[in-house]
């Protein structure tokens, strides 16, 4: 597993669940398909531009960008010019995209399996998934934060490792840093230079 996913994200095979998949559920195994589609893709080696065009429109609809950011950032979002609030939205995306192509690069016997139990969070569902490696070792937990909107319906607006550990913390902490009140400056920057390394190159300004 790759270092820049290894708190969020693991190489997965579809397993079909034995049960009638929940709306809330639905947008998740569409996002296993289309990784399941670049991993393959990635074994062939297709380029990463290619993989991360015929990604990014299903992580877009799966994932809640715009809230997981301004989550992220916290209570300095408001401060933030509309300039570098749209700049941030911008790459903040590539570099979601760009993470799941990179550590989504190869096809190797994996599997994943949406778990039936799911759990409630106010007026969010958490949709449980469990990964298991092609040696058949211990599982592990992968789960979605789901929230429907007016307009999307359900969407993820956090993943959380092991059942617990939030991607939505893990990036406020890295973030806090780098963003001051009416600047967020050092934050685009660093994001860029984080979409290049892990394209390779193959996404820079």
């Amino acid at each position: 597993m790759k270092p820049i996913l290894a708190a969020i994200l693991a190489a997965t095979l579809i397993s079909a669940p034995a049960w009638a998949t929940t709306p809330e559920a639905a947008p998740i195994e569409s996002l296993d398909s289309a990784l399941l589609a670049v991993m393959k893709a990635g074994s062939a080696n297709a380029s990463f531009q290619s993989r991360y065009d015929q990604l990014s429109p299903q992580v877009e609809k799966t994932l809640n960008l715009s809230v997981i950011l301004q989550n992220s950032v916290g209570v300095l979002w408001s401060t933030l010019p509309a300039a570098q609030q749209q700049q941030l939205e911008t790459v903040f995306e590539q570099f979601t995209v760009a993470s799941y192509v990179n550590g989504f690069s190869s096809y190797g016997g994996q599997q994943i399996q949406l778990l039936p139990n799911e759990r409630s969070l106010g007026d969010k569902k958490i949709v449980e998934s469990q990964i298991v490696p092609a040696d058949g070792g211990a599982p592990t937990r992968l789960d979605y934060v789901m929230a429907d909107t007016p307009d999307s319906g359900w969407q993820a607006t956090d993943v959380l490792l092991n059942g617990t550990i939030s991607k939505v913390a893990i990036q406020s902490s890295d973030f806090s840093s780098l963003v001051t009140s009416g600047d967020a400056s050092q934050l685009i920057a660093a994001l860029k230079s984080k979409v290049a390394a892990l394209s390779g190159g193959a996404l820079q300004d």
